[in-house]
């Protein structure tokens, strides 16, 4: 079994509103998404990662990500999209070591508590399933609220999982969704999405809460704070 990790980190990162895109903002004096990579090297079950950047990033990234920290496993550059979307299909067009049983892992480069334990998981899941995802139970209280501001009604939270990355995939199964979605017109909002649009039914097992995506300053307050505390 061959197991590639696409890790995207294309966004321009316009809800964090800094000068910096948030992947490269520093947490403990290195960039986000060097933590992020440091855990798929580590990860004995994953072979090659594919890193999404966006283009006009690359001796960015090159000079002061690749070149600074000596990972293990080539780490290849590949282009971003317009939408997370496109840039997770040229991750899939960038692999070219395919056999029947290869894997793919889909990772948000700005979900840096990912442990390694958990890809393993994960991908492991995927093996036995097809298409796997972390997700964690809802926890507050769900309320749909219309546009002007008021609620409608309150959700029944307790088949409501909240979806993370990682997301793992036969690779067939999932360049055939990507493909899929750019014959219809789906924009879809995670990989899972253009998976069940094909039918096919995805496995979700247990993420954490520690496993934050870093969108805004808030969360980046947060996630260093959970470095300084060593979490």
């Amino acid at each position: 079994m061959t197991v590639s990790a696409i890790i995207v980190a294309a966004g321009k990162g316009i809800r964090m509103d800094d000068n910096v895109r948030k992947q490269y903002l520093l947490l403990d004096n290195r960039p986000l998404i060097s933590h992020t990579i440091e855990v798929f090297d580590e990860c004995n079950i994953i072979d090659e990662i594919f890193l999404v950047v966006p283009e006009e990033d690359f001796v960015f990234c090159n000079e002061n990500i690749l070149n600074q920290q000596n990972f293990q496993k080539k780490v290849s550059l590949v282009p971003g999209g317009d939408r997370r979307q496109d840039s997770v299909y040229n991750g899939l067009l960038a692999i070219d070591n395919i056999i029947d049983d290869s894997i793919v892992v889909i990772h948000d480069g700005v979900r840096p508590f990912i442990r390694s334990e958990q890809l393993t998981e994960c991908i492991t899941c995927a093996t036995d399933y097809d298409a796997c995802i972390f997700g964690i139970p809802a926890y507050d209280t769900l309320k749909k609220v219309n546009s002007s501001g008021f609620i409608e009604n309150t959700i029944e939270r307790n088949t409501i999982w909240l979806a993370q990355t990682p997301q793992a995939f036969k690779y067939n199964l999932i360049r055939r969704a990507h493909e899929n979605a750019i014959r219809t017109g789906i924009n879809g909002t995670d990989d899972a999405m253009l998976v069940e649009q094909l039918g096919i039914k995805v496995r979700v097992v247990t993420g954490s809460r520690c496993n934050v995506k870093i969108t805004t300053k808030e969360d980046l307050l947060l996630v260093r704070a959970m470095v300084k505390s060593g979490a």
